[in-house]
């Protein structure tokens, strides 16, 4: 039997059919329409594969063979995925191709909608798929907007086949067709062959009249009922391609395109695109039988194609009516249906729906990924209210709408302040490979270990000291590595305890900051190196030091002159909270004994989970930071960590990582961690909380969890398959900080308030370094050994009435502080967690806890810059044994009463409610037993 549709290509227009889809071409359907209707070339597009690939189970087990060699990314396993597809589309049509010496036989495949203004990034990706596909006939689909036509002239002249897409206009249609004569006069140019380059520009068609006949049929409704209003509907699409089909006449006549024709040029057809009728008035096969004409294309969906062929109408039209055409786009005018508008509109609406088709697409293909990583993947579980889990999913809806997974990878300003944030990026470069010579790192470790060196003492603060701090708790050293204490203190005992328990004979000291002008690290190299020179000899003493720091730092200048053994460097592009997967965390890491590309190879399924291509909904980083910010709107900015022996140190690290991002400008997340849990009834509604849980590492925090769940407090439940699986969550948790700062409106990259502990601290001890004075005050009660000093008239009656009155000034929603400056040692934790445990209980507010100065360089920034929530006890201590800083007059105990002090200083300034209890002369943990007393006694 004749088809109607191989009428229509012998009438000059070819037959694409726009679909594509795995069973359709193993079917041998594709195959079919080829042989009974002589159809030439295929279309495809994010819809159409989200459509095949994000529903049946067609594409599994290509989709595990593909993983099961290595894990990807979405948009790297839906490209897998696609680029089979076309391969064989393209394999089918290839007798078609070759028989028509390269004039049709053509499959189209899109570049990335999200590239559509973006000319140099859609170079990019249509050279690698004209590459990774492999076949001459294939077209790569470029929208036909400004900087798409820029990339389509650059294409053609490379010698790739175009598919010029999202065109509305005639104007754009010019332009495209400007750009492809362009292209291939470059070519010649080159002396390069043209004749076997091929271009479409489609030309979409329905989209404009069902805009068009919004606009009718507000007029119609508003009264006009002018019946040659009426006769527009279902007309204008048609006039505008009969318009452009003559511009298309016309260009092919001029010497310009003649000259190219001379040389074998094909010329660039006109597709018509979206010929599906979208009003049910109009005939189902309208724009194919309104449409015929020589050298075109009509790309149908398979329900067009089907009518066509029952009840198509074959002949030549596109010439035809041209005075009509005109009269219909003049009357359009008339009438203010603003068709210039309409398709500018378009352009965009049409990027949008398709880059909202790739969302889909790549969130279904995803989701299958991630099921497919059982075992390889940590995974989390949220139970949220219902007002807090709808306003998370508006906010992970406009999150996709607006890009924020390719915009974080972007490192793109305008996703926070628009400030700094872009020169803040380096840490997700970091995860995806390590930076560092990791050779160089098992040899330093070998020749450490056959050298007899046991220890390894990291000196640092904050970013440089919490991260290898998690490793060291959580993996531990193996049989080939060295033990690793970090020491992140100026409290003499501290200190003296870190010196007592290594031999310097077989200990190497790690120096580790970024800047290389920490005081902290500073002082504490110098203590360590005056004291290793004295027990080893100046000649060997530096050789125990490595330094770790970013280039061009103080610490790089001492370290060279001093002759460390070695020195490594870190990203100046990757601030200190989030530098653990750089060299700041990779060297200990090494030094543990553990291989460090292992570590990265076991990260990479998280890294490629919040890949840039991951939609909000399946990102894990992008949802659990969407979580975090609307919690925080929600009030509920009291972020509680419970996390499973193996990896309950953790938890110091998030602490750092989230307070110091995000707590700033009077709002952000106030971590809280090591409070026990309690009971349901023990806590307010301004609580989110996250047990983190190691596979075979269950507790009775099980149980205690789930009650919290029942009882309808918020709960993110995140488990880990394995401990060695830490670094899946670094990188999840550094996504999610970045995503919650664009939730709140603040930048997660700075930390303003802590440079204010540091000026008053810096100020102090120059003043003691002049005076040998350090001033204190007076304390407006003492109490035997406790003296105090708060920030406003206490009653002074009693000890317990003076707590009283401070703790009073709780109200619901606050948090307590309580932040010692004495030894962070198993007895005071223990005290300091009862005193935590009182406040809590008694009235039902959260509670934090640190030892200083660590806590400046992490959750200080929020404590000042944060909610002014917070109720503060700051506890001080004469240290029993103080140590001397050689090359200094100041002491470590001097320095870390100079950090108190500066500490209390900035929260009076930040009008903070506060209260310092100092232990004048007697033992630590004598005078901190009698605080619990007091308060026990005072909260009654």
């Amino acid at each position: 039997m004749s088809s109607l549709l191989r009428e229509l290509g012998m009438a000059g227009q070819a037959v694409w059919l726009d679909f594509v889809s795995r069973e359709f071409l193993r079917k041998g359907e594709l195959q079919t329409l080829i042989e009974r209707d002589g159809l030439t070339g295929v279309t495809s597009n994010p819809s159409i594969f989200e459509k095949a690939m994000g529903h049946g189970t067609d594409y599994d087990e290509s989709l595990e063979r593909f993983l099961n060699r290595a894990d990807a990314s979405p948009v790297d396993v839906y490209e897998y995925l696609a680029v089979e597809d076309i391969q064989q589309a393209a394999d089918i049509l290839r007798p078609v191709y070759d028989r028509l010496n390269g004039k049709d036989g053509y499959v189209s495949l899109e570049v990335s909608p999200y590239l559509a203004m973006d000319t140099e990034s859609t170079l990019i990706e249509a050279r690698r798929l004209w590459k990774a596909v492999d076949r001459p006939n294939l077209m790569v689909k470029v929208p036909g907007t400004e900087a798409g036509a820029a990339a389509i002239q650059q294409l053609i002249a490379e010698g790739i086949s175009v598919n010029v897409t999202l065109l509305f206009s005639r104007e754009s249609y010019r332009a495209v067709a400007e750009a492809y004569m362009a292209g291939l006069e470059t070519r010649i140019q080159a002396g390069e062959d043209i004749s076997r380059i091929a271009s479409v520009a489609s030309f979409f068609i329905s989209r404009i009249d069902s805009e068009i006949e919004k606009k009718i049929d507000e007029q119609l409704k508003a009264g006009n009922d002018d019946a040659t209003l009426k006769s527009l509907k279902g007309r204008v699409a048609i006039a505008n391609a009969k318009l452009a089909y003559a511009d298309y006449q016309a260009m092919i006549a001029s010497e310009r395109w003649q000259a190219l024709a001379a040389k074998d040029a094909q010329p660039q057809r006109l597709l018509w695109a979206s010929t599906g009728t979208k009003n049910p008035d109009h005939p189902d096969t309208l724009y194919v039988d309104e449409l015929i004409g020589p050298d075109t294309v009509n790309t149908m969906p398979p329900k067009t194609m089907d009518a066509f062929r029952d009840h198509g109408t074959v002949k030549e039209t596109l010439t035809t009516g041209l005075d009509e055409a005109r009269a219909t786009l003049e009357a359009t005018e008339r009438f203010g249906l603003d068709l210039p508008g309409i398709t500018t509109d378009l352009v965009k609406a049409g990027a949008k729906l398709f880059s909202d088709a790739a969302d889909d697409l790549l969130g279904a293909v995803g989701a299958k990924r991630v099921k497919l990583l059982a075992g390889k993947l940590n995974q989390a579980k949220f139970s949220l209210p219902e007002d807090l889990s709808q306003a998370v999913e508006q906010q992970l809806e406009q999150a996709r709408r607006e890009g924020w997974s390719r915009r974080l990878w972007h490192m793109d300003a305008s996703l926070w302040t628009g400030q700094d944030e872009a020169k803040w990026g380096g840490w997700l470069k970091a995860a995806t490979e390590p930076h560092i010579n990791t050779s160089a790192l098992v040899i330093l470790e070998q020749s450490l270990k056959a050298e007899g060196y046991t220890t390894a003492v990291l000196l640092g603060m904050g970013g440089s000291s919490l991260g290898p701090e998690v490793l060291a708790k959580t993996l531990g050293n193996t049989p080939e590595g060295l033990r690793l204490l970090v020491l992140d203190s100026t409290d003499p005992a501290q200190i003296a305890a870190t010196e007592q328990s290594i031999d310097y004979a077989c200990t190497v000291f790690l120096v580790s900051s970024k800047s290389g002008s920490t005081l902290e690290p500073e002082i504490l190299n110098a203590y360590f190196f005056d004291a290793a020179c004295k027990a080893l000899g100046e000649d060997q003493a530096s050789h125990h030091f490595i330094a770790i720091t970013d280039p061009g730092s103080k610490l790089e200048v001492s370290a060279k002159a001093q002759g460390y053994r070695t020195l490594f460097y870190g990203d100046p592009t990757i601030g200190g909270r989030y530098s653990v997967l750089s060299a700041f965390g990779l060297v200990p890491l090494s030094l543990l004994g553990h291989d460090v590309d292992s570590l990265f190879e076991i990260t990479r399924p998280m890294v490629l989970a919040c890949d840039p291509s991951a939609p909000p909904a399946i990102n894990p980083g992008v949802y659990l930071g969407v979580v975090m910010g609307e919690a925080v709107k929600a009030g509920r900015d009291k972020l509680t960590l419970f996390a499973s022996p193996q990896i309950a140190s953790i938890g110091a690290w998030l602490e750092q990582l989230l307070a110091e991002s995000t707590g700033k400008q009077g709002k952000g997340i106030i971590p809280v961690d090591l409070e026990p849990p309690a009971a349901p009834t023990h806590y307010g509604d301004d609580r989110l909380f996250v047990y983190l849980r190691a596979d075979n590492d269950g507790s009775e925090l099980d149980a205690q969890v789930e009650a919290l769940e029942k009882a309808g407090q918020p709960v993110i439940r995140i488990s880990l398959m394995r401990p060695d699986l830490i670094g899946q969550e670094f990188f999840r948790w550094e996504v999610a900080t970045a995503i919650a700062g664009a939730v709140i409106g603040i930048n997660p990259f700075d930390q303003p308030d802590v440079e204010a502990s540091k000026v008053k601290t810096r100020a102090l001890t120059d003043e003691y370094e002049k005076t040998g004075q350090l001033s204190s005050g007076n304390p407006f009660f003492t109490d035997g050994e406790l003296a105090f000093y708060s920030d406003s008239p206490l009653s002074g009656d009693s000890a317990e009435q003076v707590l009283r009155e401070h703790f009073a000034r709780l109200n619901p929603g606050d948090y307590a502080a309580v932040l010692a400056y004495i030894e962070r040692n198993g007895a005071h934790e223990t005290l300091m967690t009862r005193l935590r445990t009182l406040l809590r209980d008694r009235y039902r507010v959260a509670t934090v806890g640190g030892f200083g100065p660590r806590f400046l360089h992490s959750t200080g920034q929020a404590y000042k810059g944060g909610p002014n929530s917070g109720v503060f006890l700051q506890i001080t201590a004469e240290p029993q044994q103080d140590l001397a800083i050689p090359g200094r007059k100041v002491s470590f105990g001097i320095v870390e009463a100079a950090q108190a002090q500066g500490d209390l200083s900035v929260l009076a300034e930040r009008d903070r409610r506060h209260l310092r209890i100092h232990i004048q002369h007697g033992n630590s943990e004598a005078g901190l037993q009698r605080i619990v007393q007091l308060v026990e006694a005072a909260i009654a």
